[in-house]
C-alpha cells in the first residue's frame, strides 16, 4: 500500500520506517530540510536502538521530502506531528492544524487520514469536518511508543486503538487500516474500536496513570526517607498484588521526556476548558511530586558536603531515560543545572545526549560551569561526589571499586536506585539512595 507520513520527528520517522518494514511504500514529509536530508541518507536524526537498521534495510521503499504535494500519490496519510506544551500548559495544536490544512488540497474520496499525534479530546471531531469536506475520511490511531523501544512498540504493539466515525465510512476506515496492519493483526494483537473522543482519551489517560504510579512511589520514598523504610522493598511487596503490579513502581528522581510531563499538563488544561478541572486536580499533585524529587538530589549533596561552591560533582546521565538522546524535561539535566546554579563545578556524562545537552546549556548560560563527556569514568575523576541521574546500563554495572579510585570523595547519590547498594558500600562508598539507604 502507498502511504504518507506527515511529520518525521521521533514518532513519524519511526512509524514511516516501520510501515516500510511491513512492506508498504512510504513517503515521509517534514518542513525541516536538515531532518529530511538526514533520513534520506539512511541516517537517524536521533538515538533510537534498531531504528537505523530498518531505515537502511527499507531504503528502497522509503522516500523523504519537504514537498507536501507528493502525498497525492498515496491513499492513506498518517499525521504524526508534535503537539508541544504551550505556555499555559495546554497542547500547542499549531503543527497538527498546519498538517491538516496542508493535506486538504491533495486528498479526496477514497483517501484516509489517520491521526497519530497526542491531541486534546475533541480535536478529531473538529478536524473531521475539514477532512470530510474533501470526500476523504478521518480516523484516530494513537501511538503508545516507549523511547528506546519505539521500533518494537510499532511493529509489535500491545494493542491497536482505532477511533472511527459512525456508519459506512467508519467501517471502510477500519477495513483499510486492518489491511495496512495485516501482519501485526495476524500475530493476535488486540484491535479496539471506539469513537474519536475515547481514542483521544486512551493516550492521555494512559500517560496520566503511569505518571500517577511513578509519583505515588516517589511520595512513598519521601516517607521512607524520614522513617528508615526501604522503598525498593516496599515496591516489591506491593507490586506482588495483581491489582497494582510492579512495573513503574521504581522510586527515583522522577519522570521526564516529551510525553508524560506534557500530556498530564495538557490533560489538566483541557479538563479545565471543559469545565471539569476538579476531576484531574490530583494530576497537579502528581506533577508537583515529580518536580520535587529532582530537588532532593541537591538537598542530599548539601547534607553531605555543605556549601557546594567550588565542589566538583560528577553527574552520570543527561537524557531523561537510557537508550535515548531525548533531554526534553529531563530530570538529569535539571539536576545538573541546579548544581551549577548552587556554585558547583559539574562534569556530566552521557553516551548519547551530548549534542542536545550542549545546545540546552548554551541557552541557559551555564555552559561555563558544566563540562560534558561521553565517558562516565572520565567524569568521575577527582569529583567530590557522584550522582546517578539516568540508569544507563554502563552506569548501573560500573565497578564501584574502580569508581572509588577515581573520586576524591567516595560519595554516591543514586538518583535512580539502580546500583547494588551493598556492593558500593563494600567498596567504601557513602551511599544515598532515593527512599533507601
Amino acid at each position: 500500500m502507498k502511504i504518507s507520513v506527515i511529520g518525521c520527528g521521533y514518532l513519524g520517522a519511526v512509524h514511516a520506517a516501520s510501515m516500510a518494514e511491513l512492506g508498504h511504500d512510504v513517503i515521509g514529509i517534514d518542513v525541516d530540510e536538515v531532518r529530511i536530508d538526514t533520513l534520506a541518507r539512511g541516517k537517524a536524526p536521533f538515538h533510537e536502538p534498531g531504528f537505523d537498521d530498518i531505515l537502511q534495510k527499507n531504503a528502497t521503499r522509503l522516500t523523504f521530502t519537504t514537498d507536501m504535494s507528493v502525498v497525492k500519490e498515496a491513499k492513506v496519510h498518517f499525521v504524526a506531528v508534535g503537539t508541544p506544551q504551550a505556555s499555559d500548559g495546554s497542547a500547542d495544536m499549531t503543527y497538527v492544524n498546519s498538517a491538516i490544512e496542508g493535506l486538504l488540497p491533495f486528498i479526496s474520496e477514497g483517501h484516509l487520514v489517520v491521526g497519530k499525534s497526542t491531541v486534546p479530546v475533541g480535536t478529531a471531531e473538529r478536524l473531521s469536518e475539514q477532512v470530510t469536506s474533501t470526500g476523504a475520511v478521518l480516523m484516530w490511531n494513537p501511538e503508545f511508543l516507549r523511547e528506546g523501544f519505539a521500533v518494537q512498540d510499532t511493529l509489535s504493539p500491545d494493542r491497536l486503538v482505532y477511533g472511527i466515525p459512525e456508519g459506512d465510512s467508519g467501517e471502510w476506515a477500519r477495513a483499510t487500516l486492518d489491511a495496512l496492519y495485516e501482519q501485526i493483526l495476524a500475530t493476535g494483537t488486540p484491535r479496539l474500536l471506539m469513537n474519536f473522543a475515547t481514542a483521544e482519551l486512551v493516550k492521555v489517560s494512559a500517560n496520566a496513570f503511569l505518571a500517577t504510579k511513578i509519583s505515588f512511589i516517589n511520595a512513598m520514598a519521601e516517607i521512607a526517607e524520614v522513617t528508615g523504610a526501604n522503598v525498593t522493598q516496599l515496591a516489591d511487596a506491593i507490586g506482588h498484588d495483581a491489582r497494582i503490579g510492579r512495573r513503574f513502581l521504581n522510586a527515583g528522581v522522577g519522570f521526564g521526556g516529551g510525553c508524560l510531563p506534557k500530556d498530564i499538563r495538557g490533560f489538566v488544561a483541557r479538563a479545565e476548558e471543559l469545565g471539569v478541572g476538579q476531576s484531574l486536580s490530583f494530576l497537579r499533585d502528581v506533577d508537583a511530586i515529580n518536580l520535587r524529587r529532582r530537588g532532593r538530589v541537591l538537598e542530599m549533596l548539601v547534607e553531605e558536603l555543605g556549601d557546594l561552591t567550588g565542589k566538583t560533582i560528577a553527574v552520570w546521565g543527561m537524557a531523561f531515560k537510557p537508550d535515548s538522546d531525548d533531554i526534553r524535561d529531563s530530570p538529569a539535566l535539571d539536576i545538573t543545572e541546579s548544581l551549577a546554579r548552587a556554585g558547583a563545578k559539574v562534569v556530566a556524562a552521557d553516551p548519547a545526549a551530548l549534542l542536545p545537552a550542549q545546545r540546552r546549556l548554551a541557552q541557559s548560560g551555564l555552559s561555563d560551569s558544566i563540562s560534558l563527556t561521553d565517558d562516565h569514568l572520565v567524569a568521575a575523576r577527582n569529583a567530590d561526589a557522584l550522582v546517578i541521574a539516568t540508569e544507563w546500563k554502563q552506569f548501573s554495572t560500573a565497578d564501584p571499586v574502580v569508581v572509588a579510585g577515581l573520586l576524591a570523595t567516595a560519595l554516591v547519590i543514586d538518583g535512580r536506585n539502580c546500583l547494588d547498594s551493598d556492593a558500593w558500600k563494600k567498596a567504601g562508598f557513602r551511599y544515598r539512595g532515593m527512599g533507601r539507604s
